[in-house]
Formats: structure tokens, C-alpha cells, sequence
């Protein structure tokens, strides 16, 4: 019997590239029983999936610390978000400070001016930058000379030492009455900028975790438990199911659980995306994590610890941002030869100089340039910062993103197939016609009918009484009213006995229909629930009135239909329902006969998912994520219209994408945060690429200085990052009022 396979995700330090990326992922790949690992550089993190066996998570941290890596507790770089935002700033600040004044004689040419510093002066300053300072890179770079792989640290630490090295040489072996010129400063600054860009790098990637900092900080330290002495203060990893909790005024809800006392509004914007404060009254289900208004509540645990709403959001969001998008397999496959390639490059540069009649400190000087503007960090982070930026900011509007393939495909989709129940409906039944007898007061008999099963459970009978409430309609005394299971209710009002129930429970009374036998006709064509109201008279039984019943299109589904056309998408409707009930919703929405598949059992509607891929068609599936699961698992990406509170596991384990409200334009939404978001990472490629491709060969042919490499190297990175925080500024079009 095959053993259950298991998860783990390890904090990962002392990454700074995409081939340090590589270099842990084969490390950690090559401890038994371990499936697959995937590294990533920007959340500083590994998730492993491996075959159970004893201290597994010993050998697998030993493994990362083998090949030069610090491993830490998984979400270290989410829990350090508290510090200082000049945390670490100290090295860059020394190296500043240090290395000005080897600057300030190229300034100085600048305007004229020839200032020189002595050779043991310039020493003495760039030695501590260069051995105190840059620590660092030549531990990082042993080790990876010693895994026979290379990384951006073995590319600095060889090109700024080649050049400390040779101006030391050159200041040792000069005559004493001979000026040469040195290059301390180059290894000096370099060092410098790449501390630098390091300390921007890692305050902008504490910038892209935002989103999960803001879903752990709304999770309370301490909730308020009703215990036999009163109300008592207790940490949130003490609460139990059916604990009962006090929750005061602007407050958050500690776990999730259902009202058992009292009236409020809550905020629950940061779950759901929607602004309006939600009002609960008792039986209420309340969501761990959403802000209690003005009102105190006494509320019965329903949910704790992993099994919260909140909790599986962050482990949705959690799982986005550690995971690969395919497209970084290309930067994995590049990054896999880009350094034993540039030392290649570096050697050839530094030949080709020295060859040619150069001296052989430019020649060195040239190969140190190449050294220094080739490093790959940037290559690294560009996918996983765009991921984080976008799955981030999606989270904050309710759309929770559950890995990178469906994020990478929803902007391809051509076809979108809607499941009309719940999904493109409001889901529940409501009158949508009422027809009476000739002479009869409509008023009169609607509140007659909603005062009959002013009591009653049944669908049918809520929604005649909502009817009547959404017309201010006074309900009237009752009396003697019996329920028959399966057909309807009797009962008497002022003195007068009445029925109201299906159609054929009114055919075996023996009521005429007659009357409405063309409205009957016309709307069960259409698909439509109908009932009667009748009134037991000395002559019998007469018909009074008719009902229809229906579920009503969201308010926003035609509207996001008809903007998914303008974007060039088809959309279809699959339902269970007869074809005439189908194709008048259809009508409803502005979807033309051929787009609905009607009369499609929830087994089926996977099979027709797998039908329409086989077509050609990129399909994305969008259903309630219960009777749609398989659909939504079969689809190139299942889009679940979720329900906080509702309990929605089976959604967000069969969907890619989660929207945590049913509002449908947040299905369009959803595709243009992926599309933003892959444009996001072909452009973060493209500029780290660019850096490579054009800075290289600009180095080897002298255009440039390793001061100025430096420079270029460190803003690749600084660029990249910013160019995915960018993404921080996407709101909804719904949202942009």
C-alpha cells in the first residue's frame, strides 16, 4: 500500500539568485524519499513533498544548511514584517561611508580637479569593505564552488577580489616615485551597491507580503470566553468548538462561529472585498478575522484553528505565492548555465584584452566588469515577485488565487462556461408572476396567500411572503392552518377557508383551472414552478389566483456576460434544468439558444468541460463549487463562487480561483489580474534579461567601469521588484467609482 504523501514548507536564508534557487531545490531534491521540491527566491522559502518517514525534517534542514543556506521557520520573512524599515541598513551604511572617499577623486575629475588619496590610504579603506563587508559573498560563493554550481556571490566575490588583488599587486611592485593607478575604489563600491540593492530588494519584497501580514494581523491574540464566572480573557489557541464568546464593539471575531445573542453589523471587506458592513442578528454565521460594529454579540464557536475560513484564505494565498508559474521553468533551464557561462566570458574577456597588447590590469579590470553587471538576481525574482505582487492585491478584493498555473492561464481563456444555479442566478426562489381570477383584488389576495404560510419553511411559501413584504402589504389573522406534506397548506381567514398549493394537488380537490389553463400553458413552457390559490365555497372550490416561481438572474450577470464578449470571449450556460426553463433564463442574460446546455446532469457537466478542451478551447469553469466540483477540477481553470461562512471547502479544493463574494464581475476581474500579472512577469523577464544581454558585451569591449556594472546590476534587481509592486495600484473595474 502506497504511503500518503506529506508537505512541508522550510524558510530558506542566504538566497540571492536564481542559482542559489537551483542549488537548493537539487539539494533538497536529493534526500530519500522526497517527491519534488520547489524554491522560492522571493518569499525565501521551500515546499517539499516527501514520503513520510522519521526525521525527515531534520535531513531535509540539514540538507539546505549543506549546501550554504541558513534554514529558518517557514514564514520568517512574514514574521520579521515588524521591523524597522531601515532594518539592515547598517553594512550598506559603513560602505557608504567608507567608500566616498576612494570616490571623491573620480568626482573630482568631474570638475577639474585631481585629488589622489595614498595608495595605503585607499588600502586601508577598501580592505575592511572588501573582507568585513563582503563576508558574505565568499561564504556563499565556497559553497557553491563547492556544490560544482555557480551564483551571483561567486561573481562578486571573484570580480571585486580580482580587482583588490591587483591594485594591491600594483601598489606593492610600483616604484615609490611612480603614481599608478589603483582600483580599489571599483571593488569597494561594488561591494557597496550590491549591499545596497540587497537592502532595497528586501524592503520591497516585505512590501509584497503584505497581503498575508494583513490576513495574520487580523487574527485576535485573545478572545473573551463565557466561562461559569463571567466573561474571561483567553488566548485564541484555547478556544474550543461550542465555546461561547463575547465580542464587543470594534472588535474582530476571534474564529468563526454563529450569533447566539444580540444585533450588529460587520465589516468583513477584508475577506470578501465588499465594502458594506453585512448585518447579523441571531443565527447569524460571523467569520474569525471580520470587525464587529456597534453592537455586542454572545456567538458559539463553530470553527478554530486550521479549519477557520480565515486560516484556509491564508493558506490559499500561501500556496499562490510559493508556488512556480510554468513560465519560470525557462528562467530555472537559463539560470542553470548563466554562471559557469560568464566566467567563461569573464576568462575570454580578460584573454582577449591581455592578448591584443593591453596591459594586463585592464584586461583584468574588463573581466571584472563582466563579472559584476552578469549577476542573475534579478532573473530570480522576476516571476515570484510579480506572483506575490498580483495573488496579493487579488486577495484584498476577495479573489483568492490558488496556485500560479491558474493564474498564468485565466488571461488565455477564449471560452467561459457559467453553471446557472447560484452561479448566474441569486439561487433561491422568488414570485415572478402572480395572476388573478377577473374581478379580484391583487393586494387583497397576495396578503391572503402570504398570511397562509406566514409560518411555513418552504421556499415557495418564503417567497410568497416576501412578495408581500416587498409591497408593504399587512398580513391578516389566521387561524385553523394544517399543512399537507407534498401539496400545500388550508386554512381560514376572517371565517373564509382556503387552499394554496401545486397544481395537481388542486386537480385532485377537483378546482376548474380553466381560467388559467393559457397562463398554465405559457409558463410551464418557460420552465416556470407554479401553484394556486383557491377558496372552499357552499358551490365548491374556485380558483383565485396563480402563481409562478423562478430564479431571478444576479443583478451584475448579464452586464459581466456582455463584457466577457467586448474581451473576444465566449460564454456558455450549463444547467440542469429543462431546455424551455434554460433558454428563458438565457433570454434573461442576453445568452443566444446555442450558448446553453440545458438538462445536464452534475455528473455530465465535467464531460462537457472535457468536450469543449478537446475542441481547442482554453475554458474556464465557473460554478457554486459543490454539485459543480468535478466541472471546476476538469476545467483549464475552475473559478468557485464561494460564500464566507458557508462552508466552502469542496470549492476552494476543486477551483483554482475562489471568489470569496457571488458578485460575477469579479470573474472578469479575476481575468484581468492574471492578465496584468503575466504581463507583469514577461516584463520583469525582459528587463533582467536585457540587463544581461546588453550589459555583458558592453563590459567585455570596455564600455564600461565595475563601478558603474555594479550600479547596473543592483538597479536590475531594484527595477524588477518595483516593477511587480505596481501591481499593489490594481483595484476591480467594478471598484472604480
Amino acid at each position: 500500500m502506497t504511503q500518503a504523501l506529506t508537505q512541508i514548507d522550510i524558510g530558506i536564508h542566504g538566497m540571492t539568485c536564481a542559482s542559489c534557487v537551483g542549488r537548493a531545490e537539487r539539494a533538497l531534491k536529493k534526500v530519500p524519499g522526497v517527491q519534488s521540491a520547489t524554491v522560492n527566491l522571493a518569499t525565501e522559502s521551500a515546499r517539499v513533498v516527501f514520503e513520510p518517514s522519521e526525521q525527515m525534517q531534520g535531513r531535509l534542514k540539514r540538507a539546505v544548511r549543506d549546501a550554504g543556506y541558513e534554514p529558518v521557520a517557514a514564514n520568517a520573512a512574514i514574521d520579521a514584517q515588524d521591523t524597522s524599515p531601515w532594518a539592515g541598513f547598517g553594512p550598506v551604511a559603513i560602505g557608504l561611508v567608507l567608500s566616498l572617499p576612494l570616490m571623491l577623486p573620480m568626482l573630482g575629475d568631474l570638475f577639474g580637479f585631481h585629488w589622489m588619496l595614498p595608495a595605503w590610504l585607499q588600502f586601508a579603506i577598501a580592505t575592511p569593505v572588501q573582507f568585513f563587508l563582503g563576508a558574505r559573498f565568499y561564504k556563499a560563493g565556497w559553497h557553491s564552488i563547492k556544490s560544482l554550481s555557480g551564483n551571483m556571490d561567486l561573481l562578486v566575490s571573484i570580480g571585486t577580489t580580482s580587482g583588490w588583488a591587483l591594485s594591491t599587486w600594483l601598489w606593492l611592485t610600483a616604484s615609490p616615485k611612480v603614481a599608478v593607478h589603483l582600483y580599489f575604489e571599483g571593488s569597494a563600491v561594488v561591494i557597496t551597491l550590491v549591499l545596497l540593492g540587497k537592502w532595497l530588494e528586501a524592503r520591497a519584497k516585505r512590501q509584497t507580503t503584505s497581503a498575508i501580514r494583513a490576513l495574520h494581523a487580523l487574527r485576535p491574540e485573545t478572545a473573551h470566553l463565557m466561562g461559569l464566572d463571567g466573561e474571561v480573557d483567553v488566548p485564541i489557541d484555547e478556544i474550543l468548538v461550542g465555546d461561547e464568546l463575547v465580542v464587543r464593539p470594534g472588535e474582530r471575531f476571534p474564529v468563526d462561529g454563529v450569533v447566539l445573542e444580540g444585533l450588529t453589523q460587520v465589516d468583513e471587506s477584508m475577506l470578501t472585498g465588499e465594502p458594506l458592513p453585512v448585518a447579523k442578528e441571531v443565527h447569524a454565521k460571523v467569520t474569525g478575522g471580520t470587525l464587529n460594529g456597534d453592537g455586542r454579540v454572545v456567538v458559539t464557536v463553530k470553527a478554530v484553528g486550521i479549519n477557520t475560513v480565515l486560516a484556509n484564505i491564508i493558506r490559499l494565498v500561501e500556496d499562490a505565492q510559493a508556488a512556480k508559474a510554468p513560465i519560470q521553468r525557462l528562467v530555472d533551464k537559463v539560470s542553470a548555465v548563466f554562471v559557469p557561462v560568464v566566467l567563461a566570458l569573464a576568462l575570454i574577456t580578460l584573454l582577449g584584452w591581455w592578448l591584443s597588447g593591453h596591459p594586463f590590469e585592464v584586461a583584468v579590470i574588463h573581466a571584472v566588469t563582466v563579472l559584476v553587471i552578469a549577476c542573475p538576481c534579478a532573473l530570480g525574482l522576476a516571476t515570484p515577485a510579480a506572483i506575490m505582487a498580483g495573488t496579493g492585491v487579488a486577495a484584498q478584493y476577495g479573489i483568492l488565487i490558488k496556485d500560479a498555473q491558474a493564474l498564468e492561464l485565466a488571461h488565455k481563456a477564449n471560452t467561459v462556461v457559467f453553471d446557472k444555479t447560484g452561479t448566474l442566478t441569486l439561487g433561491r426562489a422568488s414570485l415572478t408572476r402572480f395572476i388573478v381570477a377577473k374581478g379580484h383584488d391583487e393586494s387583497l389576495l397576495l396578503a391572503l396567500a402570504a398570511s397562509l404560510q406566514s409560518g411555513s419553511e418552504h421556499p415557495l411559501g418564503r417567497a410568497v411572503v416576501t412578495a408581500a413584504q416587498e409591497k408593504s402589504l399587512a398580513l391578516l389573522p389566521v387561524s385553523s392552518v394544517t399543512a399537507i406534506p407534498g401539496k400545500g397548506l388550508q386554512g381560514k381567514v376572517n371565517e373564509r377557508n382556503f387552499v394554496v398549493g401545486s397544481l395537481r394537488w388542486m386537480h385532485e380537490l377537483g378546482i376548474d383551472q380553466g381560467i388559467f389553463l393559457t397562463s398554465i400553458q405559457t409558463l410551464q413552457s418557460q420552465g416556470a414552478t407554479l401553484a394556486m390559490l383557491g377558496e372552499r365555497t357552499p358551490h365548491g372550490l374556485s380558483a383565485l389566483a396563480l402563481f409562478a416561481f423562478g430564479d431571478e438572474p444576479k443583478p451584475e450577470a448579464a452586464k459581466t456576460i456582455a463584457a466577457l464578449r467586448t474581451h473576444g470571449i465566449q460564454t456558455l450556460m450549463v444547467s440542469g434544468d429543462n431546455h424551455h426553463a434554460a433558454q428563458a433564463m438565457a433570454m434573461l442574460l442576453g445568452l443566444k439558444p446555442e450558448e446553453v446546455m440545458s438538462e445536464v446532469l452534475p455528473g455530465d457537466k465535467a464531460a462537457k468541460i472535457v468536450a469543449l478542451k478537446k475542441l481547442g478551447h482554453t475554458v474556464i469553469m465557473v460554478g457554486d463549487g459543490v454539485n459543480d466540483a468535478p466541472a471546476l477540477a476538469a476545467a483549464d481553470v475552475g473559478i468557485a463562487m464561494a460564500n464566507v461562512g458557508g462552508g466552502t471547502d469542496v470549492a476552494m479544493h476543486a477551483a483554482g480561483i475562489t471568489l470569496m463574494r457571488g458578485d460575477l464581475s469579479l470573474v472578469a476581474a479575476a481575468l484581468d489580474i492574471s492578465s496584468r500579472t503575466v504581463s507583469k512577469i514577461q516584463q520583469n523577464l525582459f528587463w533582467a534579461f536585457i540587463y544581461n544581454v546588453a550589459g555583458i558585451p558592453l563590459a567585455a569591449f570596455g564600455y564600461l567601469n565595475p563601478v558603474l556594472a555594479g550600479a547596473a546590476m543592483a538597479m536590475s534587481s531594484v527595477s524588477v521588484m518595483s516593477n511587480a509592486l505596481l501591481l499593489k495600484r490594481w483595484h476591480p473595474a467594478s471598484s472604480k467609482q
